[in-house]
């Protein structure tokens, strides 16, 4: 009468982490190379951000055109430059602090078209 819970493997103590969609490891999964993200207007934002994060600023720079392993990487070499931490969450790159006038010149120097958001 109603769906059938498909039960997804999330963990296995043979193989660690595993895939729900394909029941793979995570480290051989099939399906996540094939998630992207719509591609964006071609303006790379640079935006500070406090919300959720007890008043410490970080600066947010959306839409850098990166496939997740690139923009890791280069995520890594902005951290470096700018001398502090940061995450990459969903294709957006979290700097800590406000790094906005740190960053732009560096992104325009790839050739991208920079805008400072949010004030």
């Amino acid at each position: 009468m109603g769906k059938k819970n498909q039960g997804g493997l999330v963990y296995s103590t043979d193989q660690g982490r595993m895939c729900p969609q394909c029941r793979r490891p995570s480290s051989e999964c099939v399906c996540s190379d094939t998630v992207s993200r719509p591609a964006g207007d071609g303006i790379v934002r640079v935006s500070r951000e406090t919300k959720g994060r007890k008043g410490k600023g970080v600066t947010l720079i959306t839409g850098i055109p990166l496939d997740d392993k690139a923009l890791k990487a280069y995520a890594k070499q902005l951290k470096a430059k700018c001398g502090t931490g940061g995450t990459v969450r969903d294709g957006i790159v979290e700097i800590q602090g406000d790094q906005r006038d740190t960053l732009v010149p560096l992104l325009e120097q790839k050739g991208w078209t920079v805008k400072r958001a949010g004030g």
